[in-house]
């Protein structure tokens, strides 16, 4: 458990992110901050949550996440488009 929020991982979650320069703690780190929800929708039966957020780093990163078995789940996440960045930082 990482912040208070415990996270379900395999290896093909850390894959994926991988695929986008992503790391699993850079994922932690947007999920445990105080990230922006964006949007939710439901896919393969499955609710999804698309949240951006920051790394420890000052990344600003879009986080694609469901809920399994109590835990949070990484389905992708990437850079924040130049869009999404701009509402992020002018947020109140």
């Amino acid at each position: 458990m990482s912040g208070g929020i415990e996270f379900d991982w395999d290896q093909k979650d850390t894959r994926h992110l991988a695929k986008h320069q992503v790391t699993r703690a850079e994922f932690e780190q947007v999920m445990n901050g105080d990230p922006m929800d964006l949007e939710y929708q439901v896919a393969d039966d499955e609710e999804r949550y698309r949240s951006l957020g920051v790394t420890n780093e000052g990344r600003i990163v879009t986080a694609v996440w469901t809920i399994r078995n109590g835990k949070v789940r990484a389905v992708t996440a990437f850079d924040a488009p130049l869009a999404d960045r701009k509402v992020f930082l002018e947020r109140p």
